[in-house]
């Protein structure tokens, strides 16, 4: 039997029962569509959350010291960082290389004290990729002509009872395990809004952090790149650049926490897809069957005059193949426009939690906008040609363990 006769045996079937047919395309559309949103909330939600983290201060990448990751021990240090960082810097794919040398600190004035994290920064570099320090609730950032001054946040400034230009006495450990102080006048003060995050906010320029602990290193080099996806890439690059007393961690390491969470998205997200994918499945698989039940004294007819079994398969495929397409393409019509609105105007998360989010130090977007793109066309003809194919399965198997001579008999099979 030629190709052309099983195409125009197929588009028949399909149009001899338009009821049959249009439920099937319709729950084969509705699975598309629920899935692709699905999908592009998640995607959405993925590239807001790498962003969020990039732009608190963590990056997408972080060169540290060799061990670093294993045992979060702040006395490793980059000793030949000003070599690492120019290489870092000199790599493709990375957009912004922010040096960082932090350390505890305890901040003093007259008799309070509040204890945090001092990082000794490049301002010019920190500027292009933190906006914490973009919301200044106060004053001004550091800029590169500056020694001893700081910017700090606005929970440590109500705890110290600071404003601008006051002297802050600042006390570190450095590296043989010395006491150090040194007095620095406060120029700006942050305000993110969340006091977790304001209360861990000191920098100071990256010259006085090393005279303050007496040391000509840097903790790490915080890492940006232009795309999320080729923050893999940028890596292995990277990793393949430096010398063995560095290693290279993604975001997923840096804050394993976020980490963990997006995992746990992206396997809820594949749960909801498989069981849409299922009930599709079976919904199909039953018109299908019903289909086969109609059409038995048909297809036995053909096989009793020569059609072999394999073109009995090919046939019922074929039609499979062509409605899982159709509802594919309706299901890709269908969330269209949700997804549209969804990537335009977005998920209002403030109005949802009641004000801004911040977890673990991350400071997360307000708006949540889904990903919509060519990605979703693939995605969604993929998803409806296997789910059709799939319901297929059982009514092919039944018809070929037909009895031909019950059939053709009108007795039962």
């Amino acid at each position: 039997m030629s190709g052309s006769i099983v195409v125009r045996m197929a588009w028949r079937t399909l149009g001899r029962s338009v009821r049959r047919t249009t439920l099937s395309l319709l729950g084969l559309a509705t699975g598309c569509a629920v899935a692709l949103l699905a999908s592009a909330v998640v995607r959405g939600g993925m590239d807001l959350r790498v962003r969020a983290i990039a732009q608190s201060g963590f990056g997408h990448l972080r060169v540290a010291p060799a061990g670093w990751q294993a045992s979060q021990d702040r006395r490793l240090l980059l000793a030949r960082w000003r070599q690492t960082l120019a290489r870092v810097r000199a790599c493709g794919g990375v957009e912004v290389a922010a040096p960082h040398l932090r350390t505890s600190a305890l901040l003093a004035f007259g008799t309070k004290a509040a204890g945090t994290e001092l990082a000794g920064v490049d301002p010019e570099a920190e500027v292009g990729y933190n906006r914490l320090i973009r919301r200044m609730g106060a004053g001004r950032y550091l800029q590169p002509e500056d020694r001893g001054v700081a910017v700090i946040g606005r929970a440590i400034a109500r705890r110290l009872e600071v404003d601008l230009d006051d002297p802050v006495l600042v006390t570190v450990v450095d590296a043989t395990g010395q006491i150090r102080h040194g007095l620095l006048r406060v120029v700006g003060i942050v305000d993110t809004g969340t006091p977790e995050l304001d209360a861990s906010i000191c920098h100071v320029m990256l010259e006085d952090a090393r005279e303050l602990l007496g040391v000509e290193a840097a903790s790490e080099i915080t890492i940006v790149v232009p795309k999320a996806a080729e923050l893999d890439r940028v890596a292995r690059r990277l990793r393949a650049r430096l010398a063995e007393d560095c290693e290279v961690l993604t975001w997923r390491e840096i804050v394993p926490e976020q980490g963990d969470d997006a995992r746990s998205d992206r396997g809820f997200t594949n749960l909801l897809i498989g069981i849409v994918t299922v009930v599709v499945i079976l919904g199909v698989t039953s018109a299908q069957l019903t289909a086969m039940l109609e059409r038995r004294r048909e297809l036995a007819v053909l096989l009793a005059l020569g059609m072999r079994g394999w073109q009995v398969v090919r046939l019922v495929v074929l039609e499979a193949a062509i409605l899982g397409m159709v509802g594919a393409a309706a299901g890709l019509l269908v969330a269209a426009g949700p997804a549209y609105y969804l990537a335009t105007r977005g998920i209002d998360l403030a109005a949802l939690m009641g004000g801004e989010v911040a977890v673990s130090g991350v400071v997360f977007d307000a708006i949540l906008y889904a990903d919509m793109g060519w990605w979703m066309v693939p995605r969604g003809l993929l998803l409806g040609l296997v789910a059709a194919l799939a319901a297929s399965g059982y009514p092919v198997f039944y018809v070929l363990r037909t009895n031909l001579v019950a059939v053709l008999s009108l007795r039962e099979g």
